[in-house]
């Protein structure tokens, strides 16, 4: 009996944990439908304005705005884009994974960390690397649930500080680039300078003519830019982790169903065995008594 009631403590558990799962992938899969949403509208902009300014970056040339010069990278900053929550899969694992593959890389025959510097987006890095000697020059807690301008306004502000006032010379963005529902990808992307890393001889913008100013237009446009870049960058990382929360709570669900169904299995077993040795018993009684 005393198995029989571990059974069923058991079965009652697996079957909490199996509701509490289920409702969990619900919530992801509304939270993924208006995050992926946000990630394909932001895209055509921050697309469309990236290619521009690249473009445009040989005409900056001239006014020597800071945001264009490209220096030697002594000092990068990687922004590493993770979630505040867990119960979603291998999506944090995998960032810190590949950030930290990219700090190792980053100076070859030097100090491991050597010249690549952190700026952590959400509690699961900061969780992380605060445990770990890693160098790390900001922390931005906590994420909002959903994509936002203003937070993609404040990180914006701090890179540029950062970059403008020669504390790093090279700015990169990683986080999960959402492909579809199933699908997702780790990329590292060049933030600051802008242009850097693209093609060379693209002319395009040597030949711009600029009205009313070359300085005004890149004052209006560069801020929208970063900022574009910055939001589209979120939007991804947001829709990544409520795909991956929502396929880990699905899969979850599904081995707590198959566990339950064993577990049903057995307690059946041991009550029949149970229900059979009594009827032995009374069987044997009545023989007894003959």
């Amino acid at each position: 009996m005393s198995n029989l009631r571990v059974l069923r403590r058991r079965i009652r558990s697996v079957e909490s944990a199996r509701q509490i799962t289920k409702a969990m992938e619900m919530v992801a899969a509304a939270r993924l439908r208006r995050a992926q949403a946000r990630a394909l509208a932001a895209r055509p902009y921050a697309a469309k304005i990236t290619d521009m300014l690249g473009n445009l970056s040989s005409a900056a040339s001239e006014l020597d705005h800071p945001l264009f010069k490209a220096r030697e990278a002594k000092t990068t900053a990687l922004v590493l884009v993770t979630s505040d929550r867990g119960l979603c899969g291998a999506y944090n694992s995998n960032l810190i994974r590949a950030a930290e593959q990219r700090l190792r890389a980053g100076a070859p025959g030097a100090h491991p960390q050597a010249g690549t510097r952190l700026v952590l987006v959400g509690k699961k890095a900061r969780d992380y690397f605060k445990r770990r000697k890693v160098p790390v020059l900001a922390v931005h807690t906590p994420v909002p649930a959903e994509a936002s301008l203003e937070f993609a306004r404040a990180l914006t502000g701090d890179l540029i500080a950062r970059f403008v006032g020669g504390e790093v010379d090279r700015v990169e963005l990683m986080f999960t680039q959402f492909i579809s529902a199933l699908r997702r990808r780790v990329v590292t992307e060049v933030f600051l300078p802008i242009g850097a890393g693209r093609a060379e001889g693209r002319a395009a913008g040597g030949d711009a003519i600029f009205e009313p100013d070359a300085e005004s237009i890149f004052a209006e446009l560069l801020p929208r830019y970063a900022t574009a870049r910055l939001f589209a960058a979120l939007a991804d990382a947001l829709a990544s982790e409520q795909s991956s929360r929502m396929i880990a709570m699905g899969s979850a669900r599904k081995n707590a169903g198959e566990l339950m169904d064993l577990l049903v299995l057995q307690r059946n077993r041991l009550r029949q065995a149970s229900i059979t040795r009594e009827l032995l018993e009374i069987v044997g009684g009545a023989e007894a008594l003959k």
